[in-house]
């Protein structure tokens, strides 16, 4: 590995820490998940950030690849639209992912209104 594709490389994997430590404090501010759902949830969103990442590299450097004859596009084709699927695929994970810390939050909320009234009581 060259040297400026292992600066690439580290670049990405820093990038990816950041993104997971991010997501990592987001699961700990929420009171109501257990340790064993937070570190599930850790792991795929991780992942799914790792493989769209992945997918994206491969699908450009496919496409770089690629010229205007049919023989290529023939070829590659799939290939591409196999790294699109992936990458899609890595968005809906991260966006389901999303739906149910927000399904949380607003459990939390509404405990949290309901032991208002129930001190005010």
């Amino acid at each position: 590995m060259t040297t400026k594709k292992l600066e690439k490389e580290l670049d990405r994997n820093s990038k990816l820490k950041k993104s997971v430590d991010s997501f990592s404090k987001l699961l700990d501010s929420l009171n109501e998940l257990d340790d064993k759902r937070k570190l599930l949830w850790k792991e795929i969103y991780s992942n799914a950030i790792d493989d769209r990442e992945r997918a994206a590299i491969l699908f450009t450097n496919a496409s770089l690849t690629m010229d205007n004859s049919s023989a290529t596009h023939t070829t590659l084709g799939t290939t591409l639209t196999k790294y699109l699927e992936r990458m899609s695929k890595s968005n809906e994970q991260i966006l389901r992912l999303a739906e149910m810390i927000v399904k949380v939050e607003e459990r939390e909320k509404n405990v949290d209104i309901d032991v208002l009234y129930d001190n005010m009581e």
